[in-house]
């Protein structure tokens, strides 16, 4: 199945880097571009995309509201947040947005595919650089009330959201745990629907928020 691709930052030559990378993968398709966050969202809409990648800094609408309004959208693609500011607001600001995933502009090329096919499949994926200053600021925060649903994940749930919170991968978890890989899948996929979010990214944060 081939990936199709929306690529939307205010600067035309990033955007040609950015395809020239993703039109060189078989099974990647870049089907549309845009300058700024209301020309993304009009694309979106327009071309169905799988993935966007959404630059933060954008005129006219910047990425975190392009975002927002993508999220709250009937059909939702998964959104990569891009930009060349490491900084807090902007990443806590674009995962808080609904983004699956945050990456820096100067990235290895072959992270930012690894981001593209794991937000298809489902997965985030931030960058190494600022991943542990993500959980180090969450940890910071006064917890927040689980929610009700947090009471319909089993016992087993719980521990595999613990182990998520940890950054551990699927065949981590099922290492940890003494289960089959596919088994770990089926309950992070069951852990996202009943606490109604979007991909595992959302889970660390929901389990760092709540103190889990």
């Amino acid at each position: 199945m081939t990936i199709r691709i929306l690529i939307a930052d205010d600067q035309p030559e990033v955007r040609s880097a950015l395809r020239l990378v993703l039109d060189a993968e078989p099974d990647i398709e870049v089907v549309a571009e845009a300058g700024d966050g209301s020309q993304a969202v009009r694309a979106a809409h327009r071309h169905r995309p799988d993935v966007v990648i959404m630059d933060i800094r954008m005129p006219r609408m910047d990425g975190l509201a392009a975002i927002e309004t993508l999220t709250g959208a009937d059909t939702v693609p998964t959104i990569i947040a891009l930009t060349t500011f490491d900084l807090d607001e902007y990443l806590f600001g674009a995962l808080q947005a609904g983004a699956a995933g945050f990456l820096l502009k100067d990235t290895d090329p072959r992270l930012l595919l690894d981001a593209v096919r794991a937000a298809h499949q489902g997965h985030g994926l931030i960058d190494p650089q600022v991943t542990r200053r993500l959980i180090h600021r969450f940890a910071a925060l006064s917890p927040k009330p689980v929610t009700p649903a947090f009471d319909l994940l089993t016992a087993r749930e719980r521990e595999v959201l613990h182990h998520l919170a940890q950054g551990l991968s699927n065949a981590e978890i099922a290492r940890e745990l003494w289960i089959e890989e596919g088994t770990v899948k089926t309950h992070v996929n069951r852990i996202l629907a009943k606490l109604r979010l979007r991909t595992r990214i959302h889970a660390v944060i929901y389990a760092h928020q709540h103190r889990l």
